[in-house]
């Protein structure tokens, strides 16, 4: 294709981030955030990688078609505009894809409205999904725009971890399954992985941690997806910053009946009240750990129970797939924090897991092995770039459409 640039949007509630690449060599050419969106106190901080001189701006952003002129006319001031022949699509997030989207997919009125018919499973992102899909066709509605969705790298997993055991009647008219998240972080790095081994993904078996606020783990078998902990929402699975994870779904009926709390006040104490905030206080791991080396006995608890339920995932997902060759930490926490992978793992020396002290406690950008040489499982750290991940999938089907039009 002649125009090789694609902009890659991320629409949250209240925020746009976006990344703009030009895919002959995948080189990032901006990258941005608006915040605050519908706030007096709105801010948009633009950053042309020619430079790297950041520009930022604050003020009232009313909404989502608001902010996306704003990032059209700083993109423009660095001669990068939306309406720049150069640009070939436009790929967005979408969060959830229920099992209708397996693979990216050309936006049209159906696929719209098949976002939105999701809605009541994903009803904190798919609106705003939605919503920034609309104001950008509005704004170059003769490009294309592609969806990539979080859920497709997960619908491979086989009947036998998809499904719930409940009543196949109920869960399959209220779409009641696991569909899994963060699924083209996992893709990425599954592949990261695979090429770090010098490897095709195809003759790897990769356990991916995505460590973030939010986390959750895949078991990834020759490239495809057979497990994953997030399930019907992203509620599911592991500790994470706010929300609980794995929880005997009886709590919920207990507070109901003896606590008296109603489903919003169930829900918010779940998603935005559990996890670490809600054992410690803190969700940010850096915080947790400084507490922790002070001697802080409840940042100690709320720190080894995050581990004993990642070492309960591994444990789980070695069995799934029967043969490991790596275990990949990626997000803020698994690219970061060298406490977390090495209690992650310590003990686990009969599964073939060990991290080298020198190795795990290094900083850097690029995939690495922090395990020892003769270590039979390769434990890594592999940075996700789930732009670069949404950019690629969305230059790659619209180079397939033109090349079959």
């Amino acid at each position: 294709m002649s125009s090789t640039r694609v902009l890659v949007l991320n629409s949250g509630s209240s925020s746009v981030k976006y990344q703009l690449l030009d895919m002959r060599d995948s080189s990032r050419l901006a990258v941005g955030l608006v915040e605050r969106i519908g706030e007096e106190t709105s801010r948009l901080k633009h950053t042309p990688l020619t430079t790297g001189v950041s520009r930022e701006w604050t003020g009232p952003i009313a909404d989502h078609e608001a902010a996306l002129k704003a990032l059209a006319e700083e993109l423009s001031k660095d001669g990068l505009g939306l309406d720049s022949p150069e640009l070939a699509a436009i790929g967005h997030r979408v969060v959830h894809g229920g099992q209708s989207f397996t693979e990216p997919t050309i936006i049209d009125s159906a696929v719209l409205a098949e976002i939105e018919r999701l809605i009541p499973v994903a009803p904190l992102h798919n609106p705003a999904n939605l919503t920034g899909i609309l104001t950008a066709q509005a704004l170059r509605p003769d490009l294309p725009q592609v969806a990539v969705f979080d859920t497709a790298f997960h619908t491979t997993m086989p009947e036998s971890a998809a499904r719930y055991a409940i009543d196949v009647k109920t869960a399959d008219e209220h779409r009641i399954r696991r569909y899994g998240f963060h699924g083209t972080s996992h893709a990425y790095v599954s592949r990261a992985t695979a090429k770090l081994l010098g490897k095709d993904p195809s003759d790897v078996n990769v356990i991916v941690l995505h460590l973030g606020n939010g986390a959750s783990a895949s078991a990834v078998r020759g490239g495809r997806c057979v497990d994953t902990s997030m399930g019907l929402t992203p509620l599911e699975g592991l500790v994470m910053g706010t929300r609980s994870g794995d929880m005997d779904p009886a709590v919920i009926f207990h507070l109901m009946r003896v606590g008296k709390m109603s489903t919003d006040e169930i829900d918010t104490l779940l998603n935005k009240k559990s996890g670490l905030t809600g054992l410690c206080g803190d969700n940010d791991m850096r915080e947790i750990r400084r507490r922790v080396d002070a001697g802080d006995e409840q940042a100690q608890l709320a720190f080894d129970i995050y581990i004993h339920r990642l070492k309960k995932y591994i444990g789980a997902y070695y069995a799934v797939l029967g043969r490991v060759d790596a275990i990949a930490f990626t997000a803020g926490v698994g690219e970061n924090a060298a406490p977390v992978r090495e209690a992650a793992v310590a003990g686990l020396e009969e599964l073939g897991l060990m991290v080298d002290g020198e190795l795990n406690a290094i900083r850097g950008d690029e995939p690495r092995l922090v395990s020892p040489a003769h270590a039979r499982v390769a434990v890594a750290v592999v940075p996700t770039d789930e732009e670069l991940e949404i950019a690629t999938q969305t230059y790659a089907l619209v180079a397939l459409v033109e090349k079959n039009n």
